[in-house]
């Protein structure tokens, strides 16, 4: 039993600090297939914020690489101005001449600064 729990430390560890830190916007609009339907992580200031009390609603994180929509299922999304980190899974839309469209982060998780 403490050979197993021994074994599980290192692995519990490995991926609490692998889903801590964040990642450059750019970094998953260069090469969104890389991500797709992988959790990622970003933080930066909500730019644009559009919500359905209830529904959810849409909402546009910028940070000093570039931005990303976040389609988030709660009943509210962060205000324009807010300082967020904001977890979830990458979902691409389509490349053309390298650049990127209609990429989003479809929320799982959001802390508010």
């Amino acid at each position: 039993m403490k050979k197993l729990t021994f074994k599980l430390i290192p692995l519990i560890a490995l991926t609490i600090l692998s889903s801590c830190g964040t990642m450059p916007i750019a970094r998953l609009l260069h090469n969104p297939a890389r991500f797709e339907n992988r959790t990622v992580n970003v933080s930066g200031v909500v730019s644009t914020s559009f919500g359905v009390p209830l529904v959810g609603g849409l909402y546009q994180v910028q940070d000093e690489s570039g931005k990303i929509y976040v389609l988030s299922s709660r009943g509210s999304v962060p205000t324009k101005g807010a300082r967020v980190k904001v977890s979830g899974l990458l979902n691409s839309g389509v490349t053309v001449a390298g650049r990127a469209y209609g990429t989003v982060i479809r929320e799982e998780r959001v802390h508010i600064h």
